[in-house]
């Protein structure tokens, strides 16, 4: 089967991949068939428009298209062994079906779900369909300036996934300038940091929506790039916004799933102790909170029900907090190895910090637990055997806390609760929530380490102490 035939076959099952029309309308092209290439590269959209000015190097898209297009021939080759699967029995079903049945003929194109080759007109169809778009009227008020982060460095293919996502999301962003930062990547996952560097930067044009990609990667696109010192030093100022954004969701979402509503205003989530969702809020959370619960609203729906908003995919109401809607679509969540003696809090498959942790051997439990208490100075003061935070785990004895102990970390001296370094503890404090969701397993985190220069730290703290209680955690 030629490549146009795999692309094409590809398109028809995957219609939204702007890339893919993209190649196939070079394919059309290079054999002479004009009007099949302008049809496809009419619904390749952005990503046409992208590669003609880009200056990326060409061995990036040839390596996309091989890919492409070895993943198109894998499943065309399963795709006949389930047809000859199904031939097989259909025969079988036919020779022992009772005589008295008489099946019509059968045509083992529709048995084998083959379609007619198309004639000379349009390669996927016979209409003529415009490209979709929003009205100039429906467009959100376009920014100056927004950030995003993507797989970067880590396998090969990372560097052609980044770009043709990017091309992908195309016009869908909202923005007149794109910076996008690359992570790094240990197996699954990919790895937040503070000084991730621009990688792309992808401009807009605001009359006819044409973009213009630019490598800042000198090894990618084996030039010289254009300074990017102006796109790097705003990018750390959107990495600390997300982190307060992601702290505030995570927060209200949880407040939601216990409480049964969400909250109305930030001063429900910063009570005093126990009603210390989050240990404090900074100047993001105060500006975010009334449109991050109106988009959080719509994702569920005015009577429960899942809406068509996600969480990162809305733009509107949050175009005023310097420049983005949130980064992080799920959820904080806490991970703790017991093999590798590591902490890490993740959002979906992205690790934004990791720490190394004092453990208890196989009196750590494994399992899924929800911080159920969290407590400045358990003990009373900052330097008892718990240190100066702790975060109960699902109101068992375990708890997440500090230690006076601190040459146990990486270590099995502990009852079977996870001991933290101080600066770790504290800064951990401030990021999960009360109700975040803790795993604790064996083998299921890279053996690393990651945790900014600046940490993480709230202001306008309430008082988180709970004199009222002696803490019997297992230590």
């Amino acid at each position: 089967m030629s490549n146009s035939a795999y692309l094409k076959k590809y398109v028809e099952n995957h219609p939204k991949n702007k890339m893919a029309w993209y190649l196939l309308g070079k394919e059309y092209e290079t054999t002479g068939q004009e009007g099949k290439a302008h049809y496809c590269y009419i619904q390749a959209g952005s990503v046409y428009e992208a590669f003609e000015s880009s200056k990326m190097p060409a061995d990036l898209w040839k390596e996309y298209q091989e890919n492409l297009l070895l993943e198109s021939r894998r499943k065309e080759k399963q795709l006949q062994l389930l047809r000859k699967i199904g031939l097989v029995v259909m025969l079988l079903l036919l020779i022992w079906m009772p005589s008295t049945y008489a099946p019509g003929v059968i045509n083992p194109s529709e048995v084998a779900g083959d379609n007619p080759e198309d004639g000379d007109e349009n390669p996927i169809t016979s209409d003529d369909p415009k490209p979709s778009g929003l009205s100039d009227t429906d467009k959100p008020p376009l920014l100056n300036l927004a950030y995003t982060a993507k797989t970067y460095f880590g396998e090969p293919e990372d560097k052609r996934r980044a770009l043709g996502s990017l091309l992908e999301e195309g016009k869908e962003s909202a923005a007149l300038e794109t910076a996008v930062l690359g992570m790094k990547r240990s197996g699954k996952w990919a790895l937040w940091s503070e000084d991730m560097p621009v990688v792309y930067g992808v401009t807009q044009s605001p009359d006819s929506g044409k973009l213009e990609v630019q490598s800042y990667d000198a090894q990618a696109c084996d030039c010289e790039p254009p300074d990017v010192s102006r796109l790097q030093k705003k990018a750390a100022e959107w990495i600390s916004r997300q982190e307060s954004l992601a702290v505030l969701t995570s927060a209200m979402q949880q407040f939601k799933q216990m409480e049964g509503k969400w909250p109305e205003n930030l001063k429900e989530l910063t009570g005093t102790f126990p009603n210390n969702w989050i240990a404090g809020v900074d100047p993001i959370m105060q500006e975010a909170f009334e449109p991050m619960l109106g988009l959080l609203k719509k994702k569920q729906g005015v009577n429960g029900e899942k809406g068509a908003a996600t969480v990162g995919s809305g733009q509107a109401g949050l175009n005023g907090i310097s420049g983005a809607a949130p980064f992080f679509t799920k959820p904080l969540e806490a991970i703790v190895d017991t093999k590798n003696h590591t902490l890490a809090v993740v959002s979906g498959n992205i690790i934004i910090r990791s720490y190394k942790v004092g453990l208890g051997g196989e009196k750590t439990p494994d399992g899924s637990f929800r911080i159920s208490d969290k407590v400045v100075n358990p003990n009373g003061h900052d330097d008892g055997e718990f240190g100066s935070r702790g975060m109960q785990l699902s109101d068992t004895n375990y708890a997440i806390h500090g230690t006076n102990e601190p040459e146990s970390i990486g270590k099995d001296q502990s009852l079977g609760c996870i001991r933290m370094s101080k600066k770790d503890v504290e800064e951990l404090f401030d990021l999960l929530p009360k109700g975040t969701k803790v795993t604790i397993g064996k083998g299921i985190l890279p053996k690393l380490e990651s945790v900014p220069e600046e940490r993480f730290a709230l202001g306008d703290r309430q008082d988180q102490t709970n004199p009222h209680r002696t803490y019997h955690w297992l230590d």
